[in-house]
């Protein structure tokens, strides 16, 4: 009988690279089911065959441009790990901005929407930080609302979140607090740039000036805005000018303020109403 080839270890996998280091890290310890921590620190430990195959498979998806979330399934967001799939846009830090603002903002008992709610992480990250509040998710996309409801599951904050299939605020009531994460990027933009060949069109194409869905949400909003209540919008970096002007259309009486992200850029519409 020939003799068996030596089983591939943690530290031999990791040291053929072919990718970025850390994405290969996380995608070999999602694969064998330990955290990144204890991969890093067993080195020598060895890849049972199937797992091997399946982490080579990943690999092979990962170098043609297929985003690790997807590859593994969940992605951290605001401390918390959400379920994603290529039917939601992947969380990204700068949106963490919109619920350090929105927490702020809120009052006891604040009834919030979250618009376009895709995994949902922004209205449960939202209730799992205020356990007052209750929250309606409204999407356009089935799909979409399904991952969400199965990431309010896993944190166990169903009871306090309604999802809704709808578009943006339609047949919805009164809220406290505003949220949305709505496309911004241009519709020649969606089409060029690398993250609209993996993650939903629908999440990502803003129209032609990308102002297409956050106008219609500005112009809709003044309706469901409780007086003295507040929104929260994720806007694009050159986008302040416009969405100043479509806020202070929709509410000239309220303030209205445009904070930066960690970058720098221009990221998040605050609108504040008044009383």
């Amino acid at each position: 009988m020939a003799a068996l080839a030596p089983a591939a270890t943690v530290g031999s996998v990791l040291a053929a690279g072919g990718a970025d280091r850390n994405d290969l890290q996380v995608l070999l310890a999602h694969t064998i089911g330990v955290t990144r921590t204890k991969l890093l620190s067993n080195p020598q430990v060895q890849i049972h065959p199937a797992q091997l195959d399946r982490f080579k498979s990943a690999h092979l998806r990962l170098q043609a441009g297929e985003p690790l979330p997807y590859l593994i399934g969940e992605w951290e967001f605001f401390g918390a790990s959400f379920v994603v799939s290529p039917a939601v846009l992947i969380p990204r830090p700068e949106t963490e901005l919109l619920v350090e603002q929105a927490l702020q903002l809120l009052q006891p008992g604040a009834r919030v929407a979250d618009v376009g709610t895709g995994s949902g992480c922004i209205a449960v990250a939202l209730a799992l930080h205020n356990r007052s509040i209750t929250l309606t998710a409204s999407d356009a996309a089935v799909a979409a609302l399904q991952v969400a409801r199965a990431n309010a599951q896993r944190h166990s904050v169903s009871n306090r979140i309604q999802f809704v299939h709808t578009h943006l605020l339609r047949a919805l009531g009164e809220f406290d607090l505003i949220c949305a994460n709505l496309p911004y990027l241009t519709t020649q933009e969606a089409a060029e740039l690398a993250v609209g060949r993996h993650e939903p069109r629908l999440a990502l194409d803003g129209g032609a000036d990308g102002l297409q869905l956050i106008a219609e949400l500005l112009a809709t909003a003044p309706a469901h805005l409780a007086a003295g209540g507040a929104m929260c919008l994720e806007i694009g970096a050159a986008q302040k000018a416009a969405v100043c002007g479509l806020a202070a259309a929709a509410f000239p009486a309220a303030r209205v303020q445009v904070r930066p992200d960690l970058a720098g850029h221009d990221r998040l519409l605050v609108i504040q109403d008044s009383p």
